[in-house]
């Protein structure tokens, strides 16, 4: 079962990925996480950060280019919330 805490990003990864999201609006939904980032190892924030960083970057282009690809930011976006959910499973 997954934690609460990663729910409203699970949901805002799932509509980006569909469409009905901006990466600007997952972006500021995922910097608001304190208490998920608080529940976790110091480097999970890095780590996101990092990739909310490319993703805002990603945005400029109208389309995949060879600096960013948005598919594969989303892919590292939910491969941080696999390990997160793991992080956070009880033990």
């Amino acid at each position: 079962m997954t934690s609460p805490l990663l729910t409203p990003l699970q949901a805002g990864l799932d509509a980006l990925r569909q469409g009905s999201g901006s990466p600007a609006a997952f972006s500021q939904l995922a910097r608001t996480q304190n208490a998920l980032l608080a529940a976790l190892p110091p480097r999970y924030a890095e780590v996101l950060h990092g990739l909310l960083d490319r993703l805002e970057s990603s945005a400029l282009f109208a389309e995949e280019s060879c600096s960013f690809s948005q598919t594969d930011l989303l892919d590292s976006l939910q491969l941080w919330l696999d390990k997160a959910a793991q992080q956070l499973a009880p033990r």
